[in-house]
Parts: C-alpha cells; sequence; structure tokens
C-alpha cells in the first residue's frame, strides 16, 4: 500500500502539476480569508470611503441592467429565467473588481475576530462595517438620484425600474429578514470560494448571484438603490427605506453570512487551527 501512494518516481515538473492542481483544505482557505480580512480592516479610511461609495455606485447596474433585460422580455412565466441574469452585471463589476461592498465584508472581516478574540478587533470590525456600508448607500443614493433623469435611459425601461423597486418595496419587515439570509450566506460562498477559482471566477460569481435574483433574495445594497429610487420618486417614505427595507435586509444578510456561513465554516476548522498554532 504505501508503494502505491509513493510519489519519489514522479519527475519534479509531475509533482508541480499535482501541487498546482491539489484542492485547497478548509483550513488553508480560512487562513486566506484571514489575511484578506486582516489587510482590510488596516486600510485607510479615505481608502474604504472611495472604494464603498464606488462600489454602490456600480452595484446599481445590477438593478438598472435587470430592468432593461425585462423590457425586452415578453410577458411570459419563462421570462425572469432571462431577465435575471441582469442582475448579476453590477456584482460581477464590484466583485471582479476589487470594490468594498458590505456583504462581502460580513464574513471577510469576521473571520480574523477568532483566535484570539478581542474588543480591540470587534471595535476595528465595527468601524469597517459602517464606513463601507454607509459608502455603499452614499453611492446607491447618488445613482438612484441620476435615475430620476428622463433622458438617462427609454421610457420603457423606466417602467421596469419601477415595477422592480415597486415588488422590493412590497416586502414586509419579517420578508426582508428571511430573504435577505439566502443572499448572504451565497455572498459568504462566493468569497470562501473565490481562491479555489482562478479563470473561472466570472462564471462563479455570475451563477451564484444568478441564484439571488432568481430566488427573489434581499440584498441590502442593490435593494437600497431600487428604495432609494422610489423615494426620489415620491412613491416610498424614509420610514420604507429605512426601516421596512434597509435595517432588516441588512439584519439578514449578517445573519446569512456572518452567524450561519461564518460560524460554521470556524467550527469546521477551529480544531485544525488550535493544533497549527
Amino acid at each position: 500500500m504505501k508503494s502505491e501512494l509513493d510519489t519519489s518516481n514522479l519527475s519534479r515538473r509531475d509533482k508541480m502539476a499535482i501541487e498546482e492542481h491539489e484542492r485547497l483544505s478548509p483550513r488553508l482557505l480560512y487562513e486566506i480569508i484571514r489575511q484578506d480580512g486582516i489587510e482590510e480592516l488596516t486600510r485607510p479610511t479615505k481608502a474604504l470611503v472611495f472604494s464603498g461609495i464606488t462600489a454602490g455606485l456600480v452595484v446599481t447596474f445590477s438593478f438598472i441592467f435587470k430592468a432593461i433585460f425585462t423590457a425586452y422580455m415578453p410577458d411570459e412565466p419563462w421570462a425572469p429565467l432571462i431577465s435575471n441574469m441582469g442582475y448579476t452585471v453590477g456584482f460581477l463589476l464590484v466583485i471582479l473588481g476589487r470594490m468594498q461592498l458590505f456583504t462581502e465584508n460580513t464574513i471577510t472581516t469576521v473571520v480574523p475576530l477568532f483566535s484570539p478574540l478581542s474588543m480591540k478587533k470587534i471595535v476595528a470590525v465595527a468601524r469597517l462595517w459602517f464606513i463601507v456600508l454607509v459608502s455603499n448607500l452614499i453611492g446607491t443614493t447618488l445613482a438612484a438620484l441620476f435615475l430620476q433623469n428622463s433622458h438617462v435611459l427609454n421610457p420603457n425601461f423606466f417602467e421596469a425600474l419601477n415595477d422592480i423597486a415597486h415588488h422590493v418595496k412590497g416586502f414586509s419587515v419579517s420578508d426582508n429578514i428571511w430573504k435577505g439570509i439566502p443572499a448572504g450566506i451565497l455572498i459568504a460562498s462566493i468569497v470562501w470560494m473565490m481562491p479555489t477559482v482562478n479563470s473561472g471566477k466570472f462564471l462563479m460569481i455570475f451563477f451564484f448571484i444568478y441564484l439571488i435574483a432568481l430566488g427573489d433574495f434581499a440584498h441590502v445594497v442593490v435593494g437600497s438603490a431600487e428604495m432609494a429610487y422610489l423615494v426620489f420618486r415620491g412613491e416610498a417614505s424614509l420610514y420604507d427605506y429605512f426601516i421596512t427595507f434597509l435595517l432588516p435586509t441588512g439584519l439578514g444578510n449578517i445573519l446569512g453570512g456572518t452567524v450561519v456561513f461564518t460560524m460554521m465554516i470556524y467550527g469546521q476548522v477551529n480544531d485544525e487551527i488550535g493544533k497549527n498554532n
């Protein structure tokens, strides 16, 4: 049996090929994300603000292109299978562009909290979450304000924007919490899988974000653009924006990304981390 497992007879080139294709262990994935999290937590405030605002502006393209796809589709039961592909556009730009998106930080910056947990780390995470979320919301608000200009899109696209935004507005507080949890888990899954994917990052992100759209799950940043769009049109109140949508959806995303996904991952690798420390 030992001889069957012996790789000493392989060439150096063959061994390198095996190492390149070797699957990363959960502990190594955890360590990669932990290092990324530490880097994010130490970034200057100015960099976080500009990156967060840009992410908010750019991720609004998910709202816009879902509306554009919807406007071109016939009123058929299968139409959402196509129109929801437009929802992936903003996320692809933000994630591949390495911009600061709040829901990515529900796993990336939480991982460094452990081993050991300290108040200093908690304060650092709270600081980053606050800066990034507020910056994202500034970006989506600016984008929603820009969309009030009737010259930006053709009338059919504006009609689709309105329909999509009113659909989001129709969810209750409990709906937004529950719908936010799966979205948080799926975004955290993207972050967790990114180090294992090389040339297939585009397709991986596309697939998971497409599932969020297809499942009609709630994402706090994109949804903030949709709700802000209605607020500027006078078709939603600030209560609708903050109390009915923003707070419960943000809570749902955090529950999914941090409490469910990240805690489960930490439980999976906790013993291995302890042995290696």
